[in-house]
């Protein structure tokens, strides 16, 4: 993973992972093979990714619910992938600086953030299921922003993540169903 012109990918505030989102810093010389709109993408979706990977994290710890830990290892493996991926998009016409307090379609708050890894079992299970959907949502919307790439790297991640995001709001509902 890249790390912040200040050295620092990650900050830990009350003890829970957030992350450092990329500002874009056109330099003279761009050979980017990814557009301006693209490279914009994955600046917001990797700190996105990053906080669905810290909740995913938490629920590793903070639940017994097997179907619930099957769901966030799966979030987990499908993210990372997708994050270190979108990294390789900023090149040298690029440059990684922290920027705290951004809001995305989705996102949890420091403090929702916080309030999650504090509970456990069902209300971790409740709160989890509820944030993730909306985390979800709000991923598959600003996905709309690539879906109609013309460079297939970048329309096929929008189309794996609008697919598979769609697919797990879909049996995050049906867990939240049960469990009502």
């Amino acid at each position: 993973f890249f790390q912040a012109e200040d050295g620092i990918r990650d900050r830990d505030v009350t003890g829970v992972q957030t992350c450092a989102l990329p500002i874009l810093m056109e330099s003279s010389e761009s050979n980017s093979k990814y557009s301006k709109n693209e490279i914009m993408f994955a600046a917001m979706m990797v700190p996105h990714h990053e906080q669905a990977v810290t909740m995913s994290k938490l629920a590793l710890t903070n639940t017994s619910n097997p179907a619930i830990l099957d769901l966030a290892k799966r979030i987990k493996a499908a993210q990372e992938p997708e994050i270190v991926q979108m990294y390789t998009w900023f090149d040298g016409g690029y440059s990684m600086m922290g920027h705290d307090g951004h809001e995305m379609g989705g996102m949890l708050s420091e403090e929702e953030l916080a309030k999650l890894e504090t509970l456990k079992d069902k209300e971790f299970d409740q709160m989890f299921l509820t944030s993730m959907i909306k985390h979800h949502e709000g991923a598959i919307e600003m996905t709309q922003m690539i879906v109609n790439s013309d460079n297939t790297e970048v329309k096929t991640l929008a189309t794996n993540i609008i697919e598979s995001q769609t697919k797990e709001i879909q049996e995050m509902k049906e867990l939240l169903a049960k469990s009502i």
